[in-house]
C-alpha cells in the first residue's frame, strides 16, 4: 500500500470524502453481490457490463479450492471500475467473511457504493410464485433457535423450532445475538421495486405449469415484483409446517411488521458483515438493496410429496430466475448510473429505521425489544 492510499484509507474512516479523492481506489457505482457460480456466471455474458474486464484480487475472500487457487477470490469490475461483482461463496459463514473482507479492503472507496444483494431464492406460495422478483425491506435470520425433532416433541408444543431465550414455541425472546433482523432502507427499496416493474422477466412452460397447480393462490399468479421480506438459514428445508413455524418467528421478532415472503442462506450474513462495514464509516447501510428471484417453492403443491419437492422434482424455474437477476439487475444499475448525479450521488433518504436488531448504526428498531 503506497502512502497516498493509506492517506484515502484514513480519510475515508474519519470521513465520507468524495471517491474522486482517492484516485488510486476503485470506486464502484454500484456493487452486484452473487452468493453462489451460477448467479455470478449469469453476469458474464451480459453485453450492457463486461464484468470480467477487470479482476481485483482482495485479502480475505474465498480460500484456495484444493490447495490451487481461490474459487471466489477477486473481486470482477468493469473496465472503467463503475460496476463491479463480489461472489461470496455458498453458506452464511462464507457470504459473512467475503462481505467483510470486501467492506475493509484497502483496494476500493465504497462510501457511495449501491450494493445490490442479488440471488435467487425459494418463494412462499402465499404471497408471490416462481419467476417473480423481490424486495426484501426486512431480513430474518432464523436457524438462531432451538430445535427440537418432531418425533420427540412435547405434547403441547405446536412446533419443534422456537425462539432461542424462551421456554415454549410463541413466547419473544429475551435475549438478541444482534443478527437476527436487519431492516433496510424502505424507500430505496420501492424505487428499485417500479424500476424492476419495467422488465420483462423469463419464464418457462414448466414453470408455468407448476404455478397452476396453486390455484387458489398468490402462487399461480405470473411472475411479478413483489415487495416481501426474506429469512436467512443455512439449513435447507421445506414444507408447510416449517413454513408456518418460520413465518410465525418473522412475525414475532418483527413485532408484526414483517412477512416471511422468500427463503436463502446468505443475506443476514452479508448484511452483518456490511453492517460492521457502516459502523468503521467504509460504506453507506442506506444503500444497500435486497433482491431474490424465485427459484422454487418453499413447500410441495397438493399430491406432491415433501421429500420430492426438495430434492427431486424441478420447478422449471432455476435457469429463468438466474436469468431475472439480470434482467432486473441491468435496469437498476443502468438507472443508477445514468441519473448518478442528479439521484443517487446524495442517496436516496430514508424514512424509515435502518440497521439491526440492537439498533447499532443509531436510531431506535421498530423491531426486537425495542429500547432498553
Amino acid at each position: 500500500m503506497n502512502s497516498l492510499t493509506l492517506v484515502c484509507m484514513l480519510a475515508l474512516v474519519l470521513q465520507n470524502v468524495a471517491a474522486s479523492a482517492c484516485p488510486d481506489l476503485l470506486a464502484p457505482k454500484v456493487m452486484i453481490v452473487n452468493f453462489f457460480n451460477p448467479e455470478g456466471m449469469v453476469w458474464y455474458s451480459n453485453p450492457d457490463y463486461d464484468l470480467l474486464a477487470q479482476n481485483v484480487s482482495v485479502s480475505g475472500l474465498s480460500p484456495p479450492l484444493r490447495n490451487t487457487v481461490p474459487l471466489f477470490g477477486d473481486i470482477h469490475c468493469t473496465a472503467d471500475g463503475e460496476v463491479c461483482q463480489l461472489v461470496t461463496g455458498r453458506s452464511e459463514i462464507n457470504t459473512a467473511l467475503s462481505s467483510l473482507a470486501l467492506a475493509f479492503s484497502d483496494k476500493f472507496n465504497l462510501t457511495q457504493t449501491y450494493f445490490l444483494l442479488n440471488g435467487i431464492a425459494g418463494i412462499n406460495p402465499y404471497i408471490g410464485s416462481i419467476n417473480s422478483v423481490t424486495f426484501a425491506r426486512f431480513a430474518v435470520q432464523a436457524d438462531m433457535q432451538y430445535d427440537i425433532d418432531g418425533r420427540e416433541l412435547p405434547s403441547n408444543f405446536s412446533t419443534g423450532l422456537w425462539a432461542l431465550s424462551t421456554d415454549a414455541p410463541g413466547q419473544f425472546p429475551s435475549a438478541f445475538m444482534g443478527t437476527e433482523v436487519f431492516e433496510l432502507n424502505d424507500n430505496l427499496r420501492r424505487k428499485m421495486a417500479a424500476i424492476a416493474a419495467t422488465a420483462n422477466l423469463s419464464d418457462t412452460v414448466t414453470a408455468a405449469a407448476v404455478r397452476a397447480q396453486w390455484k387458489g393462490t398468490a402462487g399461480a399468479a405470473e411472475p411479478s415484483v413483489i415487495l416481501t421480506d426474506t429469512v436467512t438459514t443455512n439449513t435447507y428445508w421445506t414444507g408447510e409446517l416449517l413454513a408456518e413455524s418460520i413465518g410465525a418467528y418473522t412475525s414475532l421478532v418483527t413485532n408484526g411488521t414483517a412477512v416471511y415472503g422468500t427463503t436463502q442462506n446468505n443475506d443476514n450474513a452479508a448484511l452483518e458483515g456490511f453492517l460492521r462495514g457502516a459502523v468503521a464509516k467504509k460504506l453507506d447501510f442506506g444503500r444497500i438493496i435486497l433482491m431474490r428471484t424465485a427459484s422454487d417453492y418453499d413447500r410441495p403443491p397438493p399430491g406432491e410429496s415433501i421429500l420430492d419437492n426438495l430434492l427431486y422434482v424441478d420447478d422449471g424455474a432455476f435457469t429463468s430466475s438466474l436469468e431475472n437477476l439480470v434482467n432486473v439487475g441491468v435496469l437498476i444499475i443502468k438507472d443508477i448510473l445514468t441519473n448518478w448525479a442528479s439521484t443517487y450521488e446524495i442517496g436516496i433518504k430514508a424514512d424509515n429505521y435502518m440497521g439491526d436488531v440492537m439498533g447499532t448504526l443509531g436510531g431506535t428498531p421498530d423491531f426486537g425489544p425495542g429500547p432498553a
